[in-house]
């Protein structure tokens, strides 16, 4: 075939965009049918970040469409000199249009690339424009990123009611899904609230029976803000706060520390979420760690010998760096990257010497700081001797492997499985069960260790979590590394009652505190043995639960079935070999369920509340939801 100019295709308009979305938008699911989301809500922030709106609305509508209103300055209306086209219709529809790109109409957006609103327009089967601006309400609509009427004005209004009212719905041929999630469009809205002082943000949720309606408004956001995100009990009792400009960028910044073991930091570069964060991160972390080790050395606290590194000092921090800058450099239309290397020094400059300006005043803040730096130091030095007594030095070496486990045969790792069993009884039984070929069987005597409670050191010490580690082979904590993993699925399977489901949440916190990357990597699952077998002649009927079965029951009778008999389980000892290979253990036939992060930052919350040292949030948890747990046993 030859290949000539015929063969080149010239996309024009926002085609691009419909051709290749992933390259706009990041992708064409669930992220970046929220992304589209974001990059509307975004522009009504630009307007409130230079001063010039100061209320905005979210709708969520029933079918998943959105509004995004803001009280702005409206979209400009009049004819474009080079498109000779309407302003609005320009920015709506060709990319890299916009009012962003020098530092005339807006000092700082979040907006960068000018492609963000067309993007949404061209991802949306339905969009609709409508402006106050000059006393009159304009209003376009488009499909596709195409216009399908022309712009018209429809009312008039006060001449000081101007802004900005976006409407649009999501294109389903193009995403996979255009069911937006309600929790993830209100904690953007929150955030903005938080980054955004002084302004109110409304957001209506209508996806819901009864909707909603919440308000969010914050004088002094940030300390909010980190408070909102703190997981454990927060040990500073006065909030570091700071906001100053160095080298025309707006540094603001806020921390806290609390008792837990994980740092949780986030960038924002005008007002945008940067979720990899960048060069004011970088700036954030190094000033910590100056500003600390400055004050701990000048007060004895620690010796030049005893100095802490970034991740001791770390342990236990939420912070909030936000940026303002009139031109930011992501990486990627949907800046996950801020990469603007002046914003380093800036950064550091104004957090290291506020911050040490704060140990100074706050002297018994500061020695809380410091006392769970140096203790993390300790900790981290002693889980690393743990974790290299533990840890076998290769992946395969079959010599080294707990006495307890039965290993599979198979060399192909993708194809084998551990099942992590409870108890020696149900373990034996899935030893018979098994297909030796390709499925291990490691059993666990008693309840491991709560790891969100205990440091690496003392968990490693514990034998059911070592013999797990040196099972899996893929290391533990940083060093983790999952090309040594010897088994393609880890599956959990205990008895379907409340101590099975005890030792389920164990394992699982483990695994999230120090094995991580085995969950987001997709390894981990959860079995799902039957509780009730159903017998109608010769055929047999397994069932998870009390109200499987009597739906089935129900239903059969009606057909004139006769039951023969109906057993259940009390646990996965009571089955025979065969029933728990056939029931349980079978790819063919049984039900698994694979671990998922959403949310990492509300799982990180769920953890620590349920498995946590505060006793009142889980109290409060178990009061409000006890009377939706409906367990068969």
């Amino acid at each position: 075939m030859a290949y000539d100019a015929s063969k080149i295709t010239v996309l024009k308009g926002l085609e691009a965009v419909r051709k290749r979305p992933a390259m706009y938008v990041g992708s064409n699911d669930k992220a970046g049918l929220h992304q589209i989301f974001y990059e509307v809500l975004d522009n009504a922030v630009d307007e409130a970040l230079v001063g010039y709106a100061n209320v905005i609305v979210v709708i969520l509508h029933e079918d998943d469409a959105i509004t995004v209103a803001d009280n702005g300055r409206g979209i400009p209306v009049d004819v474009h000199p080079e498109t000779g086209k309407s302003a609005l219709e320009t920015v709506m529809t060709v990319l890299h249009a916009g009012g962003k790109f020098d530092s005339k109409a807006y000092k700082v957006s979040g907006g960068l690339h000018g492609v963000g609103v067309s993007c949404t327009n061209a991802l949306s089967v339905k969009m609709i424009t409508t402006v106050k601006r000059g006393g009159r309400i304009y209003q376009q609509e488009y499909s596709a990123g195409k216009p399908t009427t022309e712009l018209k004005v429809i009312g008039k209004t006060d001449p000081s009611d101007t802004g900005t009212i976006q409407y649009f719905k999501p294109d389903p041929t193009i995403f996979t899904t255009t069911e937006f999630d309600p929790k993830i469009i209100r904690r953007r809205i929150l955030n903005q609230a938080y980054l955004t002082s002084n302004t109110l943000f409304i957001f209506v949720n209508k996806k819901q029976k009864q909707p909603s309606v919440e308000s969010f408004y914050f004088h002094n956001g940030l300390i909010s803000f980190v408070k909102d995100l703190a997981v454990g009990k927060i040990l500073t009792r006065e909030p570091f706060y700071v906001k100053k400009e160095y080298d025309n960028i707006l540094v603001e910044a806020a921390l806290i520390y609390t008792d837990s073991q994980d740092e949780i930091v986030k960038g924002f570069a005008n007002n945008i979420y940067n979720s990899e964060g960048g060069t004011h991160v970088a700036g954030f972390r190094a000033a910590l760690t100056q500003a600390i080790n400055k004050y701990a050395l000048a007060n004895k606290l620690i010796t030049e010998k005893q100095k802490l590194s970034g991740e001791d000092i770390r342990e236990g921090l939420v912070g909030i760096i936000s940026v303002k800058l009139a031109n930011p450099q992501y990486e990627g239309q949907t800046k996950m990257k801020l990469n603007n290397p002046e914003v380093k020094s800036a950064v550091q400059k104004v957090v290291s010497d506020a911050l040490y300006e704060y140990l100074q005043e706050h002297p018994r803040d500061a020695k809380t700081i410091i006392q769970k730096a140096i203790l993390a130091q300790k900790a981290r030095k002693a889980a690393k001797a743990a974790r290299n007594a533990v840890l076998r030095k290769s992946g395969l070496s079959i010599t080294s492997l707990p006495g307890k486990l039965a290993d599979c045969s198979t060399k192909d790792k993708e194809k084998s499985e551990l099942f992590v069993v409870e108890g020696d009884s149900a373990g034996g039984s899935a030893k018979q069960a098994r297909d030796r070929e390709f499925q291990a069987v490691l059993p666990l005597s008693g309840k491991p260790i709560n790891s969100e409670k205990n440091r690496l050191d003392r968990v490693m010490a514990n034998d059911k979590l070592a013999d797990l580690v040196k099972a899996l082979g893929c290391g533990i904590g940083e060093n983790i590394n999952l090309d040594k993993l010897r088994y393609g699925k880890i599956i959990i399977m205990t008895d379907a009652d409340v101590d099975g489901m005890h030792i389920v949440t164990l394992v699982l916190t483990f695994f999230y505190r120090f094995m991580r990357p085995l969950i987001e990597a997709g390894k981990v699952f959860i079995a799902q043995p039957p509780l009730f077998k159903v017998e109608i002649g010769k055929q047999k009927y397994w069932f998870l639960s009390e109200k499987e079965k009597d739906e089935f029951i129900k239903k059969m009778k009606a057909a004139g079935k006769k039951i023969k008999n109906v057993q259940r389980f009390k646990g996965l000892g009571e089955m025979n070999p065969e029933q728990l290979w056939e029931t349980t253990m079978n790819p063919e036939t049984r039900v698994l369920k694979q671990v998922t992060i959403k949310d990492a930052e509300e799982a990180n919350k769920i953890f620590d509340m349920l498995m946590g040292t505060e006793v009142p949030p889980r109290r409060r948890f178990i009061q409000q939801f006890a009377k939706l747990a409906v367990l068969d046993v």
